[in-house]
């Protein structure tokens, strides 16, 4: 056994996101957002689920952070809902959707948690979204608006804002994959949506800087995935650097160098011409925070089944998988020494976003395994330990071998609304009986606990 320790300071969260949670989808004032509309279109969710109800954390919030507070946890990493506070995504405020944020943010510092606020995870306004959506350029600035009034109502009590999570889901599996609401399969509309999510998170850093009356870091969580050749053969090889650019690069390029892969695509270049506007990649070079979302690798071929980047994904045989994807620990320690060496590091020194690297964050790790409660009540989920423990160690890893990383935040703290999964994928570290809306904590999340409490754990390498 190997006691695996972290520093002091180590950031030690949990992450949520209003949709998947929330409920009250449509009460006290609230406006309908893109996944009200598509989890209510027939055939888009599995078993026709809603995030209708979901968790009810709208309205038992006090219980779920009383419970974190149990459990030891000081860091909450949660977003907002665009259409809790304004309806339309512009124009008329909704008093009420600030008060229930006021009192959330209020419930978190009185237990000492520290709020994480996430300005937008994947629930745009449908009144924007009827005027074009992402792919308009003016839903930037509608979301820099919506930024400045965030800040203004809560930033007294914040010291973080995160602007998005996940701007590639949002834009491809929403606009070209067509699996996410808005449900489109338009490459086009995806590579514009993708860009103008990312100026909308440096308009946005404008406006909370402009607006904060204290000093906020302002940050981005991205969905990075290693990306590894199915074989050693030239074509495989040339897909997996296709793939890391249409990913990885795509997000992590205009952020940390003020550059896009985009142009490399000779079947691209018509669908952004005239998109990417003088200034636009400097304005989106606006970081403090830098959340590294990890799940899984992938390993890619060279195939004709997705077009433009003529690739296919390839599951090896012999790895654990979960209900989404394979279980692959070492991919964590992969990504993170290629973002601290490709991205990090190349910064020189100074101050001011764009030019010092910005702090980085784990800010989703997690795995959907099948809980059950069984007779005694007791949630025995040794799966997620074990995931668990498996990235902790590649995360300690990293950072033993230079890594500047700051905290960890698990997803998710209950089990909640899977998007088109509906509920049948469980990530929490509490069970949820979604018949009764009873929370059980389960093994993994007195495990974490204990982590948080010890700052480490012993490690097995068997």
């Amino acid at each position: 056994m190997q006691k695996i320790t972290f520093p002091t300071d180590f950031i030690w969260g949990v992450a949520a996101s209003a949709y998947q949670i929330e409920g009250a989808w449509n009460e006290d004032g609230k406006g309908v957002s893109i996944w009200d509309t598509f989890v209510h279109t027939p055939g888009k969710i599995v078993n026709g689920e809603t995030g209708d109800v979901a968790v009810d954390h709208y309205h038992r919030y006090k219980e779920d952070v009383a419970l974190m507070a149990e459990l030891g946890l000081r860091h909450y990493r949660f977003s907002t809902a665009w259409t809790r506070m304004l309806p339309d995504g512009t124009g008329t405020v909704n008093p009420k959707g600030f008060a229930f944020y006021d009192r959330l943010i209020d419930t978190l510092l009185k237990h000492k948690i520290e709020p994480y606020l996430c300005l937008f995870h994947w629930d745009l306004p449908q009144a924007l979204q009827d005027k074009g959506g992402w792919p308009k350029r003016e839903t930037a600035y509608a979301f820099a608006e919506y930024a400045r009034l965030v800040t203004k109502h809560f930033g007294d009590r914040l010291n973080a804002i995160f602007t998005h999570n996940e701007p590639w889901v949002s834009a491809f599996v929403g606009h070209f994959l067509g699996d996410h609401a808005p449900g489109q399969k338009d490459l086009g509309a995806a590579l514009r949506a993708q860009h103008h999510i990312l100026l909308s998170h440096g308009l946005a850093a404008e406006a909370i800087r402009a607006e904060a009356r204290r000093p906020i870091k302002i940050g981005i969580t991205l969905n990075l995935t290693p990306v590894y050749p199915a074989s050693d053969s030239k074509r495989d090889l040339e897909a997996a650097t296709r793939v890391d650019a249409i990913m990885n690069r795509i997000v992590l390029d205009p952020l940390l160098k003020g550059t896009t892969p985009m142009q490399e695509f000779a079947l691209v270049k018509p669908f952004i011409r005239g998109l990417i506007q003088p200034g636009d990649l400097e304005k989106i070079r606006s970081l403090d925070l830098l959340g590294v979302n990890y799940y899984s690798r992938a390993v890619m071929k060279h195939s004709n089944k997705i077009p433009v980047v003529n690739v296919e994904q390839v599951h090896p045989e012999g790895n654990e998988y979960s209900g989404m994807w394979e279980i692959f620990p070492e991919g964590l320690y992969a990504l993170l020494t290629r973002i601290h060496k490709d991205y990090l590091s190349p910064l020189p020194a100074g101050e001011g976003p764009g030019v010092r690297a910005p702090d980085l964050l784990i800010t989703e790790n997690g795995v959907p395994v099948p809980d059950g409660l069984d007779f005694d009540g007791r949630v025995r989920d040794e799966r997620r330990i074990r995931y668990l423990k498996n990235h902790l160690y590649q995360a300690w890893r990293a950072m033993q071998d230079g890594v500047p990383l700051k905290g960890y935040f698990h997803w998710s703290f209950m089990d909640n609304f899977e998007w088109s999964l509906g509920y049948g994928q469980r990530f929490g570290l509490v069970y949820v009986d979604y018949a009764t809306q009873k929370r059980t904590v389960k093994d993994s999340g007195r495990w974490f606990a204990e982590v948080i409490r010890a700052n480490g754990f012993e490690y097995s390498h068997e």
